[in-house]
């Protein structure tokens, strides 16, 4: 180790200054919102308010397969949640999610809207709704919700965790690094050993555990995620390696992909979905060529 401590916690932590590297402008320790700013509503049943970080993906990703069945009531207008402007804190988006993250669903197919936020929460209400990706049989659907949850209670130490200290945050920290590079490689080892016996997640079904790993597991070994294949080497995953590539050939996942996207080849962002036409005429490419 060559960290030097430098900090001695006062004993009662106050909020003085920013914190946070990249994030410092959207951190802070209170909750609510801090302008007001209603959201807008389309025309479709399902109201997605987002933006295609791993945790985003995972519903336009379910929505899109949901589709490609033929279940026309999964229809949705997506919206563009930016989390780097502080969308997330505007009053209209607190009242769907009093805990500002994205994704956030209204379902406005029945008499009442029903509000549904963080995105197992979202998958599982989706998958139940329409009775797809997720299995019936007891024990399936148990071992399905058991990744299910594996990843969402993983997801942190990836994302919050092993991506904050590895590139956002402002100083490299090397027992943080260290501490959350064991982690995200041990997770993967978790996965890999799994997948070495099972074509998915909750056995030879693709459920929406699969659509709940995908984009954070997936996303290190493809290097869309902090760069961090080599440092990571991922090459040692064989097994979730075959199984990223399986469902990232999906089209359903190629199009999920895409939705509330704002960064990558303009080709692949598409800001805002409100049709399935979108993905061929309302690419971040297509809109410069027309501007």
């Amino acid at each position: 180790m060559t960290d030097s401590p430098t900090y001695t916690p006062p004993k009662v932590w106050v909020w003085n200054q920013p914190s946070g590297g990249r994030f410092a402008i959207i951190n802070r320790p209170v909750a609510g919102p801090t302008h007001e700013k209603e959201l807008p509503v389309g025309r479709h049943p399902l109201q997605l308010y987002s933006q295609a970080t791993p945790n985003g993906q995972k519903v336009t990703i379910l929505l899109e397969e949901l589709l490609a069945l033929g279940h026309r009531g999964a229809e949705y207008d997506a919206w563009l949640i930016r989390i780097g402007d502080g969308d997330q804190f505007g009053s209209g988006f607190v009242n769907v999610n009093p805990n500002s993250k994205i994704p956030a669903l209204m379902d406005r197919s029945g008499p009442e809207p029903v509000r549904v936020f963080e995105s197992g929460a979202i998958l599982l209400y989706l998958a139940e709704k329409f009775g797809a990706f997720l299995p019936q049989d007891p024990a399936r659907r148990a071992e399905c919700l058991s990744w299910l949850f594996w990843q969402m209670g993983s997801a942190p130490y990836i994302g919050g965790g092993f991506g904050h200290f590895y590139v956002y945050a402002p100083t490299k920290i090397e027992y943080a690094i260290d501490r959350f590079t064991m982690e995200a490689k041990r997770l993967l080892d978790v996965l890999n050993r799994h997948l070495a016996e099972n074509k998915f997640l909750a056995g030879e079904e693709y459920t929406i555990a699969d659509m709940a790993a995908f984009p954070w597991y997936g996303g290190l070994l493809k290097g869309w995620l902090y760069e961090a294949a080599d440092f990571l080497s991922v090459h040692e995953y064989s097994h979730v390696q075959r199984w990223a590539d399986d469902i990232f050939s999906r089209p359903a996942v190629q199009r999920g992909r895409m939705v509330n996207r704002i960064s990558g080849e303009l080709s692949t962002q598409l800001h805002e979905r409100h049709d399935a036409s979108d993905f061929e005429t309302k690419t971040q490419d297509k809109l410069k060529l027309t501007s």
